[in-house]
């Protein structure tokens, strides 16, 4: 079995928590031991029956590849995903959370970041092409405080194809597009929904942004022309979910029958 060091505190506490993984060894820095945000992960160790080593930082540092392991590592199964056909069940079901997609998201920094927000933000599960995208490494986990461990990612060969399937099950796909006129504050976002997000600066590739049935963007002030990923995908996540749990905005338009009008 393929294995991998997960590092830092979040990582393997979530790691620990979330049992999607084997685990086979954690490690502690042998000077930062008796702290006690480690002492429960050792608990936790100790109750699954997971050997626990101690070592030195510069050990540490060389297990994990970097300096920055707060003192422990686990070594673990490689990351799997979710298969496509895996979540499609969920889709068509009108009281699921939103699903998200994530197009040309390259540095592991900002899909650590926006996955900790889609976590908290109840997204059901998060699509990413296997190309064009930062793949889920233990800097990932990491950088999410843990989320990676707990979120359902879907790497697919297609993203297109993937937006096709969702929307033929029910889902309405909107696209966060910094160029759009309708403002998602004015959009009604209420019916079942993915919400996809380019990567900042590139954006959705085109034929991406094409699949989306409707084009929102988040209305900004000042002199820079673009959000941090992670900002905007809690924006609009956020709205999306207002929107639902408190039914449609007064005042709000219609959504335009997007599909259809696109239908050669």
């Amino acid at each position: 079995m393929k294995t991998e060091i997960l590092y830092g505190v979040h990582a393997v506490q979530e790691a620990l928590a979330a049992g999607r993984r084997d685990l086979f060894e954690v490690c502690v820095d042998r000077s930062h031991a008796a702290s006690g945000r480690l002492q429960s992960i050792l608990a936790a160790a100790e109750t699954r029956g997971i050997e626990i080593r101690q070592m030195d930082a510069t050990q540490m540092a060389s297990m994990a590849g970097t300096s920055a392991h707060q003192g422990v590592t686990v070594r673990a199964s490689v990351y799997s995903g979710h298969d496509l056909s895996s979540v499609l069940d969920a889709v068509g079901r009108s009281e699921s959370g939103p699903f998200l997609a994530l197009d040309q998201i390259v540095d592991p920094h900002n899909l650590g970041a926006v996955l900790r927000t889609a976590l908290c933000a109840g997204v059901e599960a998060v699509l990413v092409p296997k190309d064009r995208s930062a793949p889920p490494t233990p800097a990932v986990s990491k950088i999410s405080a843990g989320a990676l461990e707990h979120t359902r990612l879907v790497q697919v060969t297609n993203l297109v194809r993937a937006l096709e399937a969702m929307k033929e099950r029910g889902r309405w796909v909107a696209g966060l597009d910094r160029s759009a006129t309708e403002s998602i504050f004015r959009a009604d976002l209420t019916m079942p929904m993915v919400l996809v997000v380019g990567g900042e600066g590139r954006g959705m590739r085109p034929l991406v942004r094409k699949t989306c049935d409707l084009l929102v963007s988040i209305p900004q002030t000042g002199p820079l022309d673009s959000l941090n990923a992670s900002v905007a995908v809690g924006i609009a996540l956020f709205e999306i979910g207002r929107q639902r749990g408190s039914g449609r905005r007064p005042g709000s338009r219609d959504l335009p029958d997007a599909r259809r009008r696109r239908t050669p």
